[in-house]
């Protein structure tokens, strides 16, 4: 999974397609992330010990294969490369060659 923490993305499918944001958090075992502001949704939260009952919003992840990083340098959705530079691997953008 090349998308992490604190990436900004660009939804490309689903209810919040061409919405963009930043990941909140990254599940690599599922293959899903977290955005802020996308795929928002309400839960009902029952009132308990004289607790009022809520609606609560909540994030739910969506799949990464649905999403696409944003570069910082050339402010474009992009496919991520990887590339070793002094030893470490870093991730690119396709499009401007740019570390990630």
């Amino acid at each position: 999974m090349n998308i992490i923490k604190g990436d900004k993305i660009k939804v490309l499918s689903g209810k919040d397609r061409g919405k963009t944001g930043k990941v909140t958090k990254a599940i690599p075992t599922e293959g899903k992330v977290v955005v802020e502001k996308v795929n928002v949704v309400k839960k009902h939260k029952k009132a308990k010990g004289g607790a009022p009952g809520e609606r609560i919003s909540l994030e739910l992840p969506i799949n990464v294969s649905n999403t696409q990083l944003i570069c910082s340098k050339c402010k474009k959705p992009t496919r991520v490369g990887k590339k070793k530079v002094g030893g470490k691997m870093v991730r690119i953008c396709k499009k401007c060659e740019a570390e990630i």
